[in-house]
Order: structure tokens, then C-alpha cells, then sequence
């Protein structure tokens, strides 16, 4: 006979479960088609490769076999061949390169919605968790497992540019506190989750090249680094002289007025030169050029975004800020990836051979490129920047298409308000997903919630957190109802030892209360979530603290959720009639077996499984 019994068989499907579940399948049958397709565009592609390669091959077998046979057939016949061969020789490289883009699209497609089926399926691990956003001195995010592996900023990523992940995380780090602009990001979220082809190829095309992610620091260094081509007058002299002298000299040598060697003598030293100026450029194009070949990828995401009809405040004012001196922000950014393209053009030893020679190419470029800079640089940053919001604004809109069943919250004015139905957790997998209500309808108020260890304290506290942060940040949340007034959250419920900075989890833990008081005291509006407060230390001290500390937390007016396994903390009721609810989480013993609903009751635990649970594991209770 078992130990515990779970939930499982006690519980019955509510209607977001149920929802869910409907929603799911159709969601798995869309994906899958979309999935299947990309899988049969990219299986022809192949075969169309292999093709061209193949045809290239004897077009060139053809006519290199044509020349040795009609070698001495004279000029006009070896020209016929070479045109002939060269033509459609060429014509089928170009057409191989737009097949290999094709198949590059294709395949990124494949792996955008095999990872939307996974997360279907609870498995998000195909999407960046942003670990490097774990910090343990942040607010919540921490206890709330908002970043790192099985976060909810995983399960909501969907974005394709670095500067949509930054805006994304910095969005789950900083929630909004301001009613109208919660409404405003909400109704952007709401009108792209509507437009599931746009935001689908939006991602894949970012995707296609994001092993070259661009920084936004990288480009403001190079923003901010002085033109050192242009601030040189006699650059753009040079550049003017070198193609002026080479003409004369070539013009002179025709009309025999001077020796073509000459023009030949002149155009090599110019060539030799020019080579002075290669490492200097190099050193630049290394540190910034895979940086701004991203840039192109970024003009085609603006693109897509402005050929899509859009009809909220927020998205209409992010596409009109994709302008510059009256042009598009696509138009100047593929300006740039043009010259950054022809600055390549150097890696060939011959071409470069006659382009330094004829007008110093290096130079002339170094100068466009840098003159680029000082005319759209400024509006560079704004550009990515509001790209960026609307990377973040997709991936939610995302996260809204992918959870139908969820409900935008209401929000309010009145402070404060906490009130939700059928709230489950959004990272859940749905079998376990167990919902609850809750109700914080005055300031101050606080929910105590007594039980015992395993029995869903814990797991609830996280649940109204997580759907607090989806609420603040604009997005759908896990309820079939909620009701909110926006404060800052603060928690406490994942303290834990520093050997860094030589801190006890007493000591750690009495720190993070003592920010919550400071930031009270100071005027904030705050939500609390706490969690088995001042667990560091003996019965006596903790009852004693936890009694002070909630009657100071309900004088600075303020609301929260305090978990505990003190079930004297519930005679705080007493004192505090008409500012505190007392809530529950019990475990049932039926048939010597301990029995979780995970169900929130009303009152005060009365089973405890500490003793119960030692003695069916064979330790002695006496």
C-alpha cells in the first residue's frame, strides 16, 4: 500500500482544464500541418539542389570538353562556347543560392514549430530560459522562478532579436504599476495575437541567422566611435585624385602623348599604397562588421512589420518610429548592408587589385559607411529599440495565441484588489494543474495559509505571483477571472544561505524584511508574498517575531499572502478580525493513507503529516 495518495483521483476537470484541452488539440493540429508542410517544401528543395549541383557539374564537364575539341576553330567558335558555358553556368549558381536560402527558411521553420508542439506538451527546453537574469537579490524573481531553466520567462520566450529577449526580461524584472499603461500594452498583446502568420514569420526570420546576435552595446560603441576616416580632410582628396590621375594617365597613353607605362607604373604604386590602409580597416571590420550584417536581417523585420496592417495606438507608434530624414528605416538599413557588402569585395585578390589601384575602393567605402553613420546613427538605437518592443509584444502575443483559455485581468483603481477564480499555475502541465480562488478585496489585508508540509502551500503562493507578474506585464493570465490593483511585488520565499557574503539564512531572511519594511515606510504601494516567515529560527522566537512583524506590515497598510506551518498564526484572526483570512491546505488521512486535494479550504489546517509519514517509513514516534 502506498504512502500518499495525490489529487488524481478526487478531482474533476474544471472548465480551464477542460479549455485547455480542446484548445490544445486544435493548436497540435495547426502546428503539425504547418510542421508537415515546411517538412515536404524542404524535402523538394533538397532534390532541386542536388539537381542544379549536378547540371552545374556537366555544363562544365560540357564545356571544357567543347574547348579542347574546337580549340583551333578560331576565336568566334572558342567565344560561342565560352558564352554558352558561362551563361547558364552562372544563371544556376545564382539559382542554387536563392534554393539554399529557401532551405535555410525551411529548416528554421521545422525547428520553430517543432518547438511550439513540445511546448504544447510542457517541454519548452528548445527556448533561452535567460539565465543570466538569475539574481538573488531581485524583488521576486528568484522565488517566483521567473528565469533559468523551467522559468516562466522560457515559457513566454519567443522572441528572435536580443534586443526583443532584453525588453522581454527587462519587462518581467521592472512589471508595469500604471493602470492605463498595463490597458494599452494589453490591447497590442490582444491585436497580435490575432495575427498568427505574421508573428510566425517574423520569429523565423530572425531566427534564420541568430548565431550572429548583435548586441546593443556593440552598436553604440560603434555609434559613438569618432569617424576616423571622415575627420581626415585629405581622405576625401585622395579619393577624388587617385581615379582623376588614372584617367589622365590612361587618356595620355592612348593619344601617345605619354608611355602607357606610365598609367601602369602610377596605377600599381596606388595599388601598393592602398595596402597601408588594410589593417586599419580590418581592424575595424572585425569588430563591427558581423555585428552590422545582422543590421539587414533587422531592416527585413521592420519591413514585415510595416507591410502589416495594424490598428492599436502602441504598435502604429512603434511602426512610425521606423523612419529617418523622411526615409524607412528598411531602405537605410539595407543602404548600410550594401556598402558593408561591397567592402567584402576586397577578400577577392583580384578585384581588389584593380580597385585599389583605380580609385582607392578601401578608403572611398571607409568613408560612405562612416558618413552613414553621422547622418542615421542617431536613429539607429531608437530603431532597435523599438524593434525590440515589438519582439517582446509578438512573443506575448504568442503566448495569448498558444493559451486561449486564459483572460486578460481587470484592472482598478481602488487600492488594493487581489481577486481571482479558477487560478492555476501557468507552468503546470495540465493533469496536474490544480485551481483555487483567492480574494484580497481591502487595504490592509492579508490571506494566512496553514498546512502541512506537501500539501500545496508553497506551489499556491507561486501560482498568485506568477499570474500577478503576467497581469503587470500586459499579458493573459491562468484564471477564468481576475481582478488586480497594480503594486510592486516583493516576496520571500526562497532565502537561502551566502557564503560570499559570510550570511546566515536567518540573517538573509531578516534582511529581505527589512527591505519590505524600509520600502513601506518610504511610501510604496506593495503586494507581499511570504512564506513560512523567520523559519530560521527556534518555535518561540518565530511566533513571537511573525506576531510583530504582521501587526507592523498591517499598520504601514499595506497586503499579502503569509504561508505558514505555525498554526498559531491563525489566532492573529482574532486580533485582527476585519484585515485577515484564514485558509488552509489540508492533508487527510483515509485508510492509512495520507490523501492530497491540494484544494484550498477555509479556516485553520488541523493535520499535520510530519509524524504520520516517520511512522509508515518505520521511524518510532513515542
Amino acid at each position: 500500500m502506498g504512502i500518499i495518495t495525490t489529487f488524481a483521483n478526487q478531482l474533476k476537470p474544471n472548465h480551464l482544464t477542460q479549455g485547455n484541452q480542446r484548445n490544445n488539440m486544435e493548436l497540435k493540429k495547426r502546428y503539425q500541418e504547418k510542421l508537415d508542410n515546411a517538412q515536404h517544401k524542404s524535402e523538394d528543395i533538397k532534390k532541386k539542389i542536388l539537381h542544379i549541383s549536378l547540371l552545374r557539374v556537366i555544363i562544365f564537364i560540357a564545356g571544357f570538353i567543347a574547348l579542347c575539341i574546337c580549340y583551333n576553330q578560331g576565336g568566334i567558335v572558342i567565344g560561342g562556347i565560352l558564352l554558352a558555358t558561362l551563361i547558364p553556368f552562372l544563371l544556376l549558381v545564382k539559382l542554387h543560392n536563392r534554393l539554399y536560402h529557401q532551405k535555410d527558411w525551411n529548416e528554421t521553420s521545422i525547428r520553430h514549430y517543432q518547438a511550439e508542439l513540445a511546448s504544447l506538451e510542457n517541454d519548452n527546453s528548445a527556448f533561452d530560459g535567460g539565465k543570466e537574469w538569475i539574481d538573488t537579490s531581485h524583488p521576486f524573481s528568484l522565488d517566483l522562478d521567473i528565469f533559468g531553466e523551467q522559468s516562466l520567462f522560457q515559457f513566454l520566450n519567443r522572441t528572435c532579436t536580443p534586443f526583443g529577449k532584453e525588453t522581454l526580461s527587462r519587462w518581467l524584472r521592472q512589471p508595469l504599476d500604471n493602470k492605463k499603461e498595463i490597458e494599452t500594452r494589453q490591447q497590442a498583446i490582444k491585436e497580435l495575437g490575432k495575427y498568427p502568420d505574421f508573428r510566425e514569420t517574423f520569429r523565423i526570420t530572425g531566427c534564420l541567422y541568430k548565431n550572429k546576435e548583435t548586441g546593443i552595446e556593440d552598436l553604440k560603441t560603434w555609434i559613438e566611435a569618432p569617424s576616423v576616416f571622415l575627420q581626415k580632410k585629405s581622405n576625401q582628396w585622395i579619393c577624388w585624385a587617385v581615379p582623376c590621375i588614372n584617367i589622365l594617365l590612361f587618356v595620355l597613353g592612348i593619344l601617345d602623348i605619354l608611355s602607357m607605362s606610365w598609367f601602369g607604373l602610377v596605377f600599381c604604386t596606388f595599388a601598393i599604397a592602398s595596402s597601408k590602409l588594410i589593417r586599419q580597416i580590418t581592424r575595424i571590420q572585425e569588430a563591427y562588421n558581423k555585428n552590422l550584417k545582422m543590421l539587414s536581417t533587422y531592416a527585413q523585420l521592420i519591413e514585415l512589420a510595416d507591410k502589416q496592417s495594424m490598428e492599436n495606438p502602441l504598435l502604429l507608434s512603434l511602426k512610425q518610429g521606423f523612419e529617418s530624414n523622411g526615409k524607412k528605416a528598411p531602405e537605410v538599413l539595407s543602404l548600410l548592408a550594401k556598402e558593408l557588402d561591397r567592402l567584402d569585395l576586397r577578400n577577392n585578390l583580384i578585384l581588389y587589385a584593380l580597385l585599389e589601384g583605380s580609385m582607392f575602393w578601401q578608403l572611398r567605402q571607409m568613408l560612405r559607411i562612416e558618413r552613414w553613420k553621422q547622418e542615421h546613427g542617431t536613429h539607429l538605437l531608437q530603431w532597435l529599440e523599438a524593434l525590440g518592443k515589438l519582439d517582446a509584444l509578438c512573443a506575448l502575443g504568442t503566448f495569448a495565441f498558444n493559451h486561449p483559455e486564459y483572460v486578460y485581468p481587470e484592472l482598478t483603481d481602488q487600492p488594493f484588489v487581489f481577486q481571482a477564480k479558477d487560478m492555476g499555475h501557468p507552468l503546470m502541465p495540465l493533469q496536474q494543474c490544480v485551481v483555487n480562488d483567492a480574494d484580497i478585496p481591502q487595504r490592509p489585508y492579508f490571506l494566512i495559509i496553514t498546512g502541512a508540509n506537501m500539501a500545496g502551500k508553497s506551489t499556491y503562493l507561486r501560482t498568485i505571483g506568477c499570474n500577478y507578474i503576467l497581469a503587470c506585464i500586459g499579458a493573459p493570465v491562468c484564471c477564468s477571472f481576475l481582478r488586480i490593483y497594480p503594486a510592486h511585488l516583493m516576496t520571500s520565499l526562497r532565502t537561502s544561505d551566502s557564503l560570499a557574503n559570510n550570511e546566515s539564512y536567518f540573517f538573509a531572511e531578516l534582511k529581505r524584511l527589512q527591505q519590505i519594511l524600509e520600502r513601506l515606510k518610504n511610501g510604496e504601494e506593495m503586494f507581499i508574498i511570504l512564506d513560512e516567515i523567520l523559519k530560521g529560527t527556534n518555535s518561540m522566537d518565530k511566533q513571537k517575531g511573525s506576531f510583530s512583524l504582521v501587526k507592523q506590515l498591517l499598520q504601514l497598510k499595506t497586503n499579502g499572502i503569509i504561508a505558514t506551518h505555525d498554526l498559531l498564526l491563525g489566532k492573529l484572526k482574532k486580533h485582527f478580525p476585519n484585515e485577515i483570512s484564514n485558509y488552509c491546505f489540508e492533508a487527510d488521512i483515509q485508510n492509512d493513507e495520507l490523501t492530497f486535494s491540494y484544494k484550498l479550504r477555509e479556516g485553520v489546517a488541523q493535520n499535520m503529516n510530519a509524524c504520520f509519514l516517520m511512522q509508515k517509513m518505520g521511524i518510532n514516534i513515542e
